[in-house]
């Protein structure tokens, strides 16, 4: 991972902030998940109870994403901010 890559991950976590209308709930799970894969890599947590209904997705979402590396998740994630962003 270059650090040029990572500053440009951790910007576009602060870019997404500044968002004027909230994404709908898929593209939250989507950049929850790409900012867990890129910042933590594979889920290694136990999967939340039947009844965690704001959980169960994200962990969900998040274990799609296993095997993919921290940078193509990183890449993904500032190309979805990008997205929204324009």
């Amino acid at each position: 991972m270059t650090d040029d890559l990572r500053r440009e991950f951790e910007q576009a976590a602060k870019d997404v902030q500044q968002l004027h209308t909230r994404p709908d709930n898929d593209t939250l799970l989507k950049l929850y998940a790409l900012y867990k894969q890129g910042s933590e890599g594979d889920l290694s947590r136990v999967q939340p109870g039947f009844f965690d209904f704001v959980g169960t997705p994200k962990h969900e979402a998040w274990a799609q994403l296993s095997g993919i590396t921290a940078d193509e998740a990183m890449r993904r994630y500032i190309a979805l901010v990008h997205q929204l962003l324009a």
